[in-house]
């Protein structure tokens, strides 16, 4: 039994990465706005603060950005899933729903970590970034694929108790918007007021940027241990909620 259910976690996994295959453009366009933060607004700012490589400290921000943002909009193909009939036709399969949603947080967190191999690739041509060493490029795509897998997570926890796309977008956009910002993806947070430093110090994404920043530059808030168990924990937690959510909703 668990060999079958493992077997039909791939399936919905490979649907998630054969979607992304077919659909190029896609990819194109995600990494189109993280580029232009990058090169824009990291030269604009590094040009202003000297002696700071103010585009190597912006890179795992945005390198978070596009996990963030590419992970929780994926949860929307739950709701085009049940307005074409999809989602019922894969409920009538002696398949659990959680198995469905681990799928598709499986697969998405995928499509969103290979984006972020880009971002990495983009940094390390254009040498605002160190070449990184193999063990620490497997230890930055396992963090990667952690907070990703969590914010698709929470992206399948919105969709599951909504049935239109356009208010999936609306409530995203008011949630991703203010974790973007309330972290350290910008801007270090120790200069931060009390409040501000406080609210960063709970948000996921701060610690999953954080240890990006520790292994990709060596530079950190937080002890990179820390940081993955932050994330992991965040994680567990996004599981039971986006499954148990997953259950519950309406086809």
């Amino acid at each position: 039994m668990a060999i079958l259910e493992f077997r039909k976690i791939y399936a919905v996994w490979y649907r998630e990465i054969k979607k992304m295959i077919n659909s190029k453009p896609r990819i194109i366009g995600s990494l189109g706005m993280p580029i232009f933060m990058l090169l824009a607004l990291g030269g604009g700012i590094g040009a202003l603060v000297k002696d700071f490589n103010y585009q190597a400290f912006i890179l795992p921000g945005v390198l978070g950005q596009v996990l963030l943002f590419n992970s929780i909009f994926s949860g929307v193909s739950v709701i085009w899933d049940r307005q074409f009939g999809f989602l019922k036709e894969m409920l009538v399969t002696p398949t659990k729903r959680t198995t469905l949603a681990i799928g598709r947080m499986m697969g998405g967190a995928t499509t969103s970590v290979f984006q972020g191999i880009l971002i990495l690739i983009i940094g390390m041509t254009l040498n605002i970034i160190p070449v990184i060493s193999a063990i620490d490029f497997a230890l930055l795509v396992v963090l990667m694929f952690i907070i990703a897998c969590a914010f698709v997570g929470l992206g399948i926890s919105i969709a599951s108790t909504i049935e239109e796309a356009e208010t999936f977008q609306v409530i995203m956009n008011f949630i991703v918007m203010p974790i973007f910002f309330l972290s350290n993806a910008l801007f270090p947070t120790k200069q931060l007021p009390n409040w501000l430093q406080t609210v960063a110090g709970l948000n996921p994404l701060s610690y999953a940027i954080d240890g990006f920043r520790n292994i990709i530059i060596g530079e950190s808030q937080y002890p990179l241990m820390l940081s993955f168990t932050y994330c992991s924990a965040f994680l567990i937690t996004i599981v039971f909620v986006s499954t148990y959510l997953f259950k519950k909703a309406k086809i």
